[in-house]
């Protein structure tokens, strides 16, 4: 090893350090805990080594519940959020008028506290004896009855909670396709617009592939923080998720930890593991799916 190789480890020694402190044995305690059966905190004692944590986390009604919630989260947020953002960002692009102004309005929701949109959407959608809110006032106007949507059905309490993660993450996600669209070379709208092209396949076959990098780090990384939502739910349905039947996996964790049923790191710990599974392999898949439409090539 030459001596400039050394200085580089010896520089990058604080990280590793830090990284083996801070992520690495955390890790591995984790995965410990997760398989000492039954290790609760009041006893600091465990019946064995095994997989029975898991099982009981697999086989807990709040834990498969949680895990529903997840993926319906997941599932609509995610494409929902790009797909407005992208829609958003193609517009601002297009307009010279006021372009900053609009920018720093939608970003806004980005640098407002949680709990503060929380509270706002509260007022927006909740029903109480002196009010309907807002939104159901605004049903009346169609002909339709109110709806409480955050005491009543969990289909209604689930579309406040897809809304609110929507409106969260939709200003990062505009802020990133505005970056992108702007780095986009003048040069090849220039050459299509000489050949006649059409502005929506001027979209579809130049812009789209020359931000499609950026789209899909915003796919993965809103994949992952959509997997790993819990303020957003405490922010409008409050601490005690399992009475609401809105918890997710992340609020189950905790709860296995502090919550009334908490104590147990061992379940905490297996449900924990079992949550950096899914997110590793739909990360993964993702990676795969884009790599390959890569390796294809686009046709412009």
């Amino acid at each position: 090893m030459d001596r400039n190789s050394k200085k580089a480890w010896l520089y990058l020694l604080p990280s590793i350090v830090l990284l083996g402190l801070f992520l690495v044995y955390p890790l591995i305690d984790v995965a410990v805990y997760s398989v000492e059966e039954c290790y609760n905190f009041a006893s600091q004692s465990y019946q064995g080594i095994g997989l029975y944590n898991f099982s009981y986390v697999l086989h807990d009604p709040y834990f498969l519940q949680a895990v529903e919630n997840t993926f319906v989260l997941v599932i609509i947020t995610v494409p929902v959020s790009t797909i407005l953002a992208l829609v958003i960002s193609t517009a601002l692009s297009s307009i010279r008028l006021l372009r900053k102004l609009y920018q720093t309005v939608y970003f806004l929701p980005y640098v407002t506290n949680t709990l503060a949109v929380g509270l706002v959407f509260m007022v927006l959608f909740q029903r109480t004896e002196y009010t309907d809110g807002l939104v159901n006032l605004m049903l009346a106007w169609f002909g339709a009855g109110p709806v409480d949507f955050i005491n009543g059905p969990h289909w209604a309490k689930m579309f406040v909670l897809c809304f609110y993660t929507v409106w969260v993450v939709l200003p990062f996600k505009i802020l990133v396709l505005t970056s992108a669209l702007a780095s986009v070379n003048d040069e090849y709208y220039k050459a299509a617009r000489v050949d006649g092209t059409s502005r929506t396949r001027i979209f579809f076959r130049i812009t789209l592939p020359m931000i499609s990098p950026m789209i899909v780090y915003l796919v993965i990384t809103g994949f992952i923080g959509a997997f790993k939502a819990y303020s957003d739910a405490v922010a409008l349905f409050g601490t005690d998720l399992n009475a609401a039947g809105m918890n997710t996996i992340v609020g189950y964790v905790y709860d296995m930890l502090y919550g009334d049923s908490g104590g147990y790191p061992s379940y905490a710990s297996a449900a924990a593991i079992l949550l950096f599974v899914i997110v590793l392999t739909i990360t993964c898949i993702n990676l795969l799916v884009t790599r390959k439409r890569g390796e294809g090539g686009v046709s412009l």
